[in-house]
């Protein structure tokens, strides 16, 4: 289980994230994530990261199992590790390009919704499963993906949207077949990279001071209302029948 950063090619920095089965991080996995993608974008030798990920799934969010075993100690450690690895891709000193493969939920939402841009494979799948997960957040992060109704639709709903569709609505920069997807997001990244660093940098700074959201106020108010779920125990209902089948549908 491993957060891993390599140098492909001049001026390009790969941040891969690594947690077999699906990519559902601990604590310490946001936080070393965060604290990867901080430091690709402080040297000065880099003008684009690359965050990617091994394995089924681009991301699956935060560790239920976790969650469930350690109670409120472990949900303000994943409230603030999600916030703090949002937050770094956001605010990392260069472009990050997020090379989305399989499925991208939950927390994944947050990583690609504030990354600059998307690459997808083809069958990649967006969405928050929260409602039936136990949890809220990352609405932030899907309004930046689709636009407003639908956002509300698939967040009441848990349904996700695939990368075509996200493409339609220009979220994504470019889908191809899985086998294709590291070579089309370094492609992505390479032509950002030939840019002057200095420059890229500026740009950076500059168009995320015109955004008409401030991504970490709204992202830490929803986070509130995570919290309160948690605390009236409704959260804790719901999560502890994930994975179980309902009334009437049988057992795979």
């Amino acid at each position: 289980m491993t957060v891993s950063t390599s140098f492909p090619e001049k001026g390009i920095a790969v941040v891969t994230v690594d947690f077999p089965p699906v990519n559902a991080l601990p604590v310490t996995g946001w936080q070393d994530l965060a604290d990867a993608v901080r430091a690709a974008g402080r040297d000065p030798r880099v003008r684009c990261v690359v965050l990617a990920a091994e394995g089924r799934g681009f991301n699956a969010g935060v560790d239920i199992k976790e969650l469930q075993a350690n109670g409120h100690s472990a949900l303000i450690g994943a409230n603030r590790g999600c916030f703090e690895a949002f937050a770094a891709v956001y605010e990392c000193e260069v472009p990050v390009v997020a090379a989305v493969q399989g499925f991208c939920l939950g927390g994944g939402i947050g990583l690609a919704g504030n990354a600059d841009a998307i690459v997808a494979s083809d069958d990649a799948s967006f969405g928050l499963p929260e409602l039936d997960r136990g949890a809220l957040g990352a609405a932030t992060h899907l309004a930046r993906l689709v636009p407003q109704h639908l956002m509300r639709a698939l967040y009441y709903t848990s349904r996700t949207a695939t990368a075509a569709e996200l493409r339609a609505h220009g979220s994504v920069w470019k889908v191809v077949p899985r086998a294709e997807l590291h070579g089309a997001a370094l492609e992505l990244a390479r032509e950002i990279a030939a840019k002057d660093g200095r420059l890229l940098r500026l740009a950076k700074a500059a168009i995320n001071g015109i955004d008409p959201v401030d991504v970490r106020r709204s992202y830490r108010f929803e986070q509130g209302f995570t919290f309160e779920a948690g605390l009236d125990g409704v959260a804790d209902r719901v999560r502890d029948t994930f994975g179980k089948p309902s009334e009437g549908q049988v057992p795979r």
